[in-house]
């Protein structure tokens, strides 16, 4: 059975990585988002990581320790920390990650801290549309925050109009 797993490379890899493995027929996901740099003379739009040296994998247990075994940028994998086995990113989480990334018009930027889930909430209106996730309330703002178990949330700033409180689960 096969399951994502969030795999550590070498810093600044994670592209080369990713390419390799997908030339072995192997299904993974870097993610990354256009920004705007500004240099003394100049602004431009380049695709940045959005979490370093991270590359994530859907695999099969065996495939997985093969992959360790003959990619050579590879450092391991997240484990848990209860069963201190590699964690496993289930397919709903990583869904909604992925939209996230793919349908926000606001840079992602990504936190790893522990936080106090909030309420629920589900996007009305905007590109995130019927998503659901846990709003907190930070300097002011309001962000828009999916949990993914294992590595924290992604967290987006979104109006607090466009949400509403949600009562199923997420």
């Amino acid at each position: 059975m096969e399951h994502w797993y969030a795999m550590y490379v070498m810093m600044h890899h994670e592209k080369r990585v990713a390419e390799r493995l997908r030339t072995k027929q192997i299904e993974c996901f870097v993610p990354v988002q256009e920004v705007v740099r500004q240099w003394s003379d100049r602004k431009k739009k380049i695709k940045q990581v959005v979490i370093p040296m991270m590359v994530f994998v859907r695999t099969s247990e065996k495939q997985r320790l093969e992959i360790l075994q003959t990619e050579s940028s590879a450092r391991g994998f997240l484990m848990d920390r209860t069963t201190h086995r590699p964690a496993i990113i289930r397919d709903k989480e990583m869904e909604a990650f992925r939209f996230i990334l793919d349908f926000s018009d606001e840079a992602i930027h990504f936190c790893s801290e522990s936080f106090c889930p909030g309420e629920k909430v589900r996007v009305l209106k905007g590109p995130l549309k019927d998503l659901e996730g846990e709003l907190v309330s930070a300097d002011g703002k309001h962000e828009l925050r999916v949990r993914i178990e294992q590595l924290g949330c992604a967290v987006v700033d979104i109006p607090a109009g466009y949400v509403a409180v949600s009562y199923t689960h997420l």
